[in-house]
């Protein structure tokens, strides 16, 4: 990342739970500790239930004071499942990026027909911000053989999108991840790299 140190630096991951996001700041808080940055995260959880609304804000620098990123002050929003990205994207500074994975995760309401899922939403967002990057993140980890490493593939496309290429992700990802899942988890991050330079927003 160009940016001085000295400026931190917020990242905003939107999710569901299920979605793996919590594990997704981990290794990008980790990361960014090995890179030498002061680094703050926080989690906030909605319904407990799987479904239910998950966010975590990351934040680093030479020196962060809060946890948490104030509404219009994100760099970077990452938004697991597209609705969310949609909730959320108040978060984001005008000239900030998000990232959005084309999926679609029915809440409860939708499921028991008391509420429709909102049609338009990769519209909307792209109307509000003009750095997005759409990533099908869903179809990617279906390629790789388990939907389960949707959230590596996500921040494969982050870090790459954000220029956070001066540390050995794949080393972290190594620390943070059971064994038998270090394969295929590298693998989906270094899809989530490649698609994100070939997009280059």
């Amino acid at each position: 990342m160009t940016k001085e140190k000295t400026e931190t630096r917020s990242i905003m991951l939107a999710g569901v739970g299920g979605q793996g996001t919590i594990l997704a700041a981990k290794v990008l808080s980790e990361g960014l500790k090995q890179m030498d940055f002061d680094v703050k995260m926080s989690e906030i959880h909605g319904m407990s239930q799987r479904g239910g609304s998950v966010t975590s804000h990351v934040r680093f620098g030479t020196k962060v004071f809060s946890p948490v990123i104030p509404e219009g002050a994100a760099d970077a929003v990452c938004g697991f499942e597209k609705l969310e990205a949609l909730r959320y994207i108040s978060w984001l500074k005008p000239e900030g990026l998000i990232i959005v994975n084309d999926l679609e995760t029915y809440p409860l309401p939708v499921l028991i027909g008391a509420a429709q899922y909102p049609a338009g939403i990769l519209e909307s967002i792209r109307n509000l911000r003009e750095r997005c990057l759409i990533i099908p993140a869903h179809r990617m980890a279906l390629d790789l053989g388990t939907s389960r490493v949707e959230n590596i593939i996500l921040l494969g496309a982050l870090t790459a999108s954000l220029s956070l290429d001066d540390h050995p992700w794949e080393d972290t990802i190594r620390d943070l991840v059971k064994p038998n899942f270090v394969d295929i988890n590298l693998r989906a991050f270094e899809a989530g790299r490649t698609y994100a330079v070939k997009e280059s927003i």
